[in-house]
Parts: C-alpha cells; structure tokens; sequence
C-alpha cells in the first residue's frame, strides 16, 4: 500500500505499523495500549526483519494511522493476498453474511455492518466491505462480488441477497449460486411450494448426523421443471428449486424440532447442494462467532475514524494466517491444521519461530 501520511509525519515507516500490529494480534494483544507494550517487549524479535532506528510506534501513532487509513484501500490489498491463498476455486463453497461490531455501534450513530465473503472448504476469508446499516446489504453485496474471483464456485447468500442483480453478477462471474427464499418474494415463494406439492422431485438427498445432544435428519429436494414459476426467465440461470426438511430430536428431552426452507439455484445437485447449504452456517460458527469470542471484536471499543473497520480486516488477516497453518505432529509426522486458534495465538507468544512459521516466513 501507499502510505497516506503527509511526509514530515513518517517517523515510522508503514510496513512497521502494520507488521507489529499484526504479530500483536497474533499474540492476543487487541489494545493500542498492548500492542505498543508487546512491540517494546518484542524489540529485539521485529529489529529482524523492520528497520526500527525511530524505535517503536506510540500508541497515538497507531490509533491515528488506522483511523486515517482508507480502508477502501486497505480492503482492495487483503482481497488481493485472500485471493493468492487459495489455490481452486471450482467447487468451492462461497458464503457471504453481514456481521453488525456491537460496541463500535453503540458508541456511534451509524453501525458498523460489515458483510464478508467466506470459502468454506479453505476456511478462508475472501474479503469483506462496510455497510451504512444491514438492509444495506442487497446494495454492498454486488459490490464485493466485483472484487472476488469466483470461476467455478458455488456462492451460498441467506434471503437478504435474494435479489435479480445479485443473482446475475454471480451468473457474470462464472459461479453458480443458491439463495434462500423467505416471504420478501411473497409471490415466487407461492410459487416455489406450489411446485413442490404437484411436480415430481429431480433428484433426493438425505443425511443424518448425531452430535451436540441430537439427532438431526434432513432431506433435500430438487425440482428442476420450473413451469409452476412465473418470473423464471428474469432470474440468471436458473435451472431448479431446492426444498430442505430438517427434523431436531432432542435425546434428553425427546422435543421434535421441524423446519423447511427454500432456496433458488443455478445447480442441480441434491447432494451438491445440500452441502453447500449445510456449509453455508461456516461463516457463522468459524468466523463470525470466531471473531467474537477468540478475537473479542463485539467488545472492541475503537471508533476514532476507520479504526474500527481497519482493525477488523487486521483480524481477518490473522485468522487467515492462523486457518492456514498447518502443524506436523510429533508422533504421526503428518501435517494438520486442527490445532485451535486458541492454543496457536498461545504459543506465538513464546515461540518466535513459531510466529515466522504463522506469517510464512520459514
């Protein structure tokens, strides 16, 4: 990146900033405060590979960069190296979701929504961009899709992206897409059932999984003759209807939960596309709920500026650095990259070698 300083004020060079501020979070340090503390600390560790002859930055230095840095520019950088990291697109699961940072909204009259972009099998963050608010999403949605190479993906949006432009980008980007379908299209949805109760299913998938204290079965069903669907022909690509029957029986209790939801989609597939909505909920628990409760960002109370959302791409970058490391174990030999992100930001703290190998440098 260019840095957007005016000259006179570069007493420390860009890359320091934001290479300290990155081992920082690495190692579990989220304040300003910490961060400058665990650069003074780790003095000698940065000198390796920074040029540190003005010492470390204050922590007025880095609350004033952050909250200065166009994170338009910043955003363009990371989905640039996002990219870079996985290495297949075709048949990857692509989700996207919105994700409000609580205590920065609070703190401010507009909310701070950004909305990510999550590849499910490389457990990636492809990139992200802010919102004004969450109905703002069908709008900032498109955008994130101009910026992602997505040739041969599967692109999974909950109801809010159910919308024609949205559609058709995907279509223009050569992935395929599965949207859910709730009552904001009152009519297509009337139509979606109506199918389901008078034509034939294509193609069946069913699974059943035990675990978290039930059982969970669930049956997907594919209509690919659509001539109960008014508006087909102004949706890309479409080629058929999903429905998907989920029953919960708690084991303690015994309670019956059932659920149906419908989607739209470009593919066929009952399989392929039972598991791309299945997987679609990984940028719930991996990375939303990861960012929270590993990265505490709900209680982030940065503000100034575009702190809070250069900060939350600083994340990002860790936690793709982190998913993306794979460890040999001692007794196998073989390489994993199971390890939690808990323990990893742990040892960082004590391993200097151990942070190079998170950051790819050995």
């Amino acid at each position: 990146m260019k840095d957007h300083r005016i000259n006179r004020k570069k007493l420390h060079p860009l890359e320091n900033i934001v290479a300290i501020t990155i081992v920082a979070v690495i190692c579990n340090m989220n304040i300003w405060e910490d961060i400058v503390w665990f650069g003074r600390v780790k003095k000698d560790f940065f000198s390796k590979f920074l040029d540190l002859k003005n010492g470390i930055p204050s922590k007025d230095t880095f609350r004033r960069f952050f909250a200065a840095l166009d994170p338009k520019v910043f955003e363009f950088h990371f989905l640039q190296w996002a990219q870079s990291l996985v290495a297949n697109m075709n048949k990857e699961f692509v989700s996207i979701d919105g994700k409000t940072i609580r205590q920065a909204s609070r703190m401010e009259d507009n909310p701070i929504h950004l909305v990510s972009a999550w590849a499910s099998n490389n457990e990636l963050i492809l990139g992200q961009l802010k919102t004004e608010e969450k109905s703002n999403e069908i709008t900032a949605i498109p955008h994130l899709l101009d910026s992602l190479f997505l040739e041969g993906a599967i692109v999974t949006i909950d109801a809010m992206g159910c919308q024609k432009e949205i559609v058709k980008k995907i279509v223009e980007k050569e992935a395929d897409y599965i949207v859910a379908l709730k009552e904001n299209h009152p009519i297509l949805l009337d139509d979606v059932t109506r199918s389901f109760e008078h034509k034939p299913c294509h193609d069946f998938y069913q699974t059943l999984d035990y675990g978290h204290g039930r059982i969970e079965e669930r049956k997907c069903s594919v209509i690919t003759d659509l001539n109960f669907i008014l508006d087909r022909d102004s949706w890309s690509k479409l080629q058929s209807i999903v429905r998907i029957e989920s029953q919960r029986t708690m084991k303690k209790t015994g309670e019956i939960q059932e659920e149906t939801r419908y989607y739209i989609t470009s593919a066929c597939i009952a399989e392929l596309i039972s598991k791309a909505i299945r997987w679609h909920w990984g940028i719930e628990n991996k990375l939303h709920y990861c960012l929270d409760v590993t990265f505490g960002e709900d209680s982030s109370s940065k503000r100034a500026g575009f702190s809070a959302q250069n900060f939350s791409l600083i994340t990002k970058i860790v936690l793709n650095l982190i998913r993306k490391n794979e460890e040999k174990d001692i007794e196998s030999g073989r390489f994993s990259k199971w390890t939690s992100i808990k323990s990893k930001r742990r040892r960082a703290i004590y391993c200097d070698d151990y942070i190079f190998e998170l950051l790819n440098l050995i």
